[in-house]
Parts: C-alpha cells; sequence; structure tokens
C-alpha cells in the first residue's frame, strides 16, 4: 500500500510541477520576456494550455467574473496542495 501512496503523492507532485511551469510562463509571455513567434515556446505553450483548460474551466465556471484577472490556476494549485495534506494526514491507511 505504501506504493499506491508514493504513486498518488508522485502525480500530484508531477500535476503541481506542470501548474507552477504554466503559471511562470503565462508570466514571461506577458511580460514579453518569452516569445510565441518561437517555435518551441509555441509548443509547450499551446500544449499545457490543452492539458490545463479543461481543468481551468471548471473552475471558472463557479468562479465569479473578476475584471480580467484569472484565480482559475491559484484555485487549481490550492487544491492540488489540499489533495496532497489529505494524502499526507492519511498515509496510515497506505501502511
Amino acid at each position: 500500500m505504501q506504493s499506491l501512496f508514493q504513486i498518488l503523492m508522485l502525480i500530484v507532485d508531477i500535476a503541481w510541477f506542470i501548474l507552477i511551469v504554466h503559471i511562470v510562463m503565462s508570466w514571461l509571455i506577458n511580460f514579453q520576456v518569452l516569445n510565441l513567434r518561437q517555435h518551441i515556446v509555441a509548443q509547450v505553450w499551446y500544449g499545457l494550455n490543452r492539458l490545463l483548460e479543461p481543468v481551468y474551466s471548471r473552475i471558472r465556471s463557479f468562479l465569479p467574473q473578476m475584471g480580467g484577472l484569472d484565480f482559475a490556476p491559484l484555485v487549481a494549485l490550492i487544491a492540488l496542495y489540499a489533495i496532497r495534506i489529505i494524502l499526507i494526514n492519511n498515509a496510515s491507511a497506505f501502511y
């Protein structure tokens, strides 16, 4: 059962990393540090958007309109952190 716990933690960690990369990339693109005309940047950006947009759209459906501010990534990060806390606090059930 410990291996199941470790696999779940690995999945949460990978999702956390993907969200952080998407958030940092969005900042760098908005501040024109990264350019979407570069092929590799565009591929990574569109891939991350295709991966995360279904999650963000579900979160945006219950968030109020904030006038241009998007809190969906923040809510996703908090949800992942909450899942991590739940897994760690219930780790004894996996042993």
